[in-house]
């Protein structure tokens, strides 16, 4: 079977095209109800009262308001509120968005408000105009017309300035008698008593050494059999007082080492001689674990303190004041 499609079933189809979208348009406009109404129809003049425009739409289509001057006629618009909106209980797919004007008057008459049109996507909707009358303001004609009132006298005392003004004088009044009080009692308040330390004059180096071998001494360690230990504390005290007295690390140095650097300091050989049997009798026993004679033992106490008594640094003494330079 063969299909014909010639000019009049296309035009046929279009008509069909747009007699629905027509249809479409005219099921939307429905949908979208406007109207505008004021608060008082009948007001004296100089009154405000407020200009409604209300759509009722679907709360899928959207409307535009129109924008109105700054006076309608003789009729002004004080103020423009921001736009209200509301939705049905029973359908919360329709809302109602009203836009409210603040309009007034100061010249009595009956006005006319235009239509206003609001427009949507795809239609344009129009309000019924309306009118609005402002009255004038009785006045009494039949009494006489009086002057304008003179100023009148009221009595204003220091105590009225007083009350006006007390935190002017109240601040500043707290504030001198803070700094007086202040002042008062910075003058007043007991002074501590400087109580000046005397520093107790620093034990010399030699006299430290010699008091650690006495205690080493009185230790009898070597007697009890504690010959390494014994040997220990002596050579450490004699480390001790060496590095005090001429500055040689010797903890960090061997015995020979030792030797070989207080060969600088100007020592006398006879006391190098002492200090190296010292430390030669301690290596022994500490490395080689030999056991000295108690003869031996007791000659490095000995050596020891006389070669702490023989390199003592002799103190400054002060000199008179009979021998200072005039």
């Amino acid at each position: 079977m063969k299909r014909y499609f010639n000019a009049d079933n296309y035009r046929c189809t279009l008509i069909v095209l747009l007699l629905l979208t027509c249809l479409a348009r005219i099921g939307n406009a429905q949908n979208i109800k406007v109207e505008a109404s004021v608060g008082k129809v009948t007001l004296p003049m100089g009154d405000q009262t407020t200009l409604h425009i209300t759509a009722h739409l679907q709360a899928k289509d959207e409307i535009t308001f129109p924008t109105l001057p700054d006076s309608i006629g003789k009729i002004q618009i004080v103020k423009a509120l921001k736009p209200d909106t509301s939705f049905d209980k029973d359908n919360l797919q329709a809302e109602t968005i009203t836009r409210n004007y603040t309009i007034t008057s100061f010249t009595p008459g009956t006005y006319y408000i235009p239509q206003f049109t609001l427009h949507s996507k795809t239609a344009s909707f129009t309000t019924d105009s309306l009118m609005v009358q402002f009255t004038p303001i009785a006045v009494d004609t039949t009494k006489g017309i009086y002057d304008i009132k003179q100023p009148m006298a009221v009595s204003y005392n220091w105590l009225d300035w007083l009350k006006a003004n007390w935190p002017w004088l109240v601040i500043p009044l707290a504030a001198v008698l803070l700094i007086v009080g202040f002042i008062y009692y910075w003058m007043k308040r007991p002074k501590k008593e400087v109580v000046i330390q005397e520093k107790a004059p620093a034990v010399p180096f030699h006299v430290i050494a010699l008091n650690k071998l006495t205690a080493l001494r009185d230790k009898k360690l070597w007697q009890q059999g504690e010959v390494k230990l014994y040997h220990s504390e002596l050579t450490d005290t004699l480390r001790e007082y060496l590095e005090q007295r001429y500055r040689i690390h010797t903890f960090e140095q061997t015995s020979d080492e030792i030797i070989a650097s207080i060969k600088n300091t100007g020592m006398p050989a006879d006391e190098r001689n002492k200090l190296q049997q010292i430390l030669t009798i301690a290596d022994l026993v500490k490395f080689a674990k030999e056991q000295p004679l108690p003869a031996d033992n007791e000659q490095s106490m000995d050596n020891a303190i006389s070669f702490i008594m023989q390199t003592k640094q002799e103190p400054v003494q002060p000199a008179n004041k009979e021998e200072l330079p005039k």
